[in-house]
């Protein structure tokens, strides 16, 4: 029998979908290649996220609603299509980091199925300025809200990717986080990195000059603001877990957000 491919693209393209999404995608290999090539091609899954939730968004300004209402509908897309998994990811982080607590202590609130008030006061204030900042970009236009929508939720999945990198331990034996930590080459999750920004760039050329800037700062502050918490819960965990990534993914894709509503 020869031997898997080191980058098995079929098998990666179904881990990506198969695990981060609740589209109908199965997952036929889990080993270490499979899960390299699905950390690599987890932006495109934010694509598809993020597009499904600019038609919701259109669609809704197309009937006669508000920029508020089709800004909530988008942002409650995401959550819907992961089963809710980042916001509770990035909730359990919350109360993990909040704690105080040494990182075994810290490790075992996270995995308890309450969530505290630092998770609950997180979750507010993220969903509040993801709302906020969609309702501004749809009240200038339908495109850019269509865009918003779609460069928050790939640099979301941007922000995996360059976690699962080769240098990231897992803070535990078992879990998606172990599965996936350290997965991804340096180079890979760089080029990978680059290739978001020049298209994320290139989306926001439909708008003027400006707007390129400012769509490509948007995934870069994203991926440097997931980076610091990154850091931290590396720090004060000993590693990543599967929660640590839905943290992540919902810091930078508000982050993005942040970034699109400045300066307008």
């Amino acid at each position: 029998m020869s031997a898997p491919s080191s980058t098995p693209w079929p098998d990666g393209l179904r881990f990506a979908f198969g695990t981060l999404t609740v589209l109908p995608v199965k997952v036929t290999r889990w080993d270490r290649d499979a899960a390299r090539g699905g950390m690599l091609c987890a932006p495109l899954a934010g694509v598809v996220v993020g597009a499904a939730a600019a038609v919701l968004g259109v669609l809704l300004l197309a009937l006669g609603s508000g920029p508020l209402l089709a800004a909530a509908a988008t942002a409650a897309v995401p959550a819907a299509l992961t089963r809710g998994l980042h916001l509770d990811g990035l909730a359990d982080t919350a109360d993990g980091l909040g704690s105080g607590k040494p990182a075994e202590d810290a490790l075992r609130i996270m995995k308890q199925s309450d969530i505290g008030p630092f998770g609950v006061i997180t979750l507010l204030f993220v969903l509040l300025a993801q709302v906020a900042a969609l309702a501004q970009a749809y009240g200038e236009s339908w495109a850019r809200g269509a865009v918003a929508a779609v460069v928050s939720a790939t640099a979301a999945r941007l922000a995996l990717t360059l976690a699962a990198r080769r240098g990231v331990p897992a803070a535990r034996p078992e879990g998606l986080g172990a599965a996936v930590a350290g997965v991804v080459p340096v180079r890979g999750a760089a080029i990978v990195a680059v290739a978001v920004t020049l298209a994320a760039a290139g989306a926001g050329a439909f708008f003027g000059p400006y707007d390129i800037v400012r769509t490509a700062l948007a995934v870069v502050v994203a991926a440097g603001v997931a980076e610091l918490l990154l850091r931290h819960c590396t720090r004060r965990f000993g590693g990543v877990t599967g929660d640590v990534f839905g943290g992540l993914a919902e810091t930078a894709a508000t982050t993005a957000l942040v970034v699109l509503s400045l300066g307008g």
